[in-house]
């Protein structure tokens, strides 16, 4: 019979190598309704923290504290561009489990989180403006 270990904190004390050893400290990871919205919103691509904010409503170091556990766990990675940083899903099957999980529960996976954010980003992505031909514009 093997002996099970609980693991007390936020799941960041068993992971070696960025991945997590036993499928339950996955779970443990994923079991938290603010990183799965994270990772709902990093499904369209990578995303700066101000747009995970705009689009959640959380504030900044929550989102941070967040995104160092899915880090932690080898789910996501960041890059740094100017003085914004960029996160995206470095391993994508992470939705087909997060997708089970919501068929079996019988919630459906909630696309109002990639509608427009609740308040303006301010990151370069979301600020640069739509340019329109000349020959469109309203006089």
């Amino acid at each position: 019979m093997q002996k099970y270990e609980y693991i007390s904190g936020t799941g960041r004390e068993c992971m070696a190598n960025n991945l997590p050893e036993q499928p339950s400290e996955l779970f443990k990871v994923l079991g938290h309704p603010g990183r799965l919205a994270i990772l709902d919103i990093l499904r369209n691509g990578e995303q700066c923290v101000c747009h995970l904010e705009a689009h959640l409503g959380y504030r900044q170091a929550y989102i941070s504290q967040q995104i160092a556990i899915l880090r932690e766990a080898g789910l996501i990675q960041d890059h740094r561009d100017g003085l914004n940083i960029y996160y995206r899903v470095v391993r994508p099957e992470v939705y087909a489990l997060i997708d089970v999980a919501r068929t079996m529960v019988g919630v459906a996976i909630p696309r109002s989180l990639f509608d427009a954010p609740n308040a303006p980003c301010p990151c370069p992505k979301c600020a640069t403006p739509i340019l329109m031909p000349i020959n469109e514009r309203k006089s």
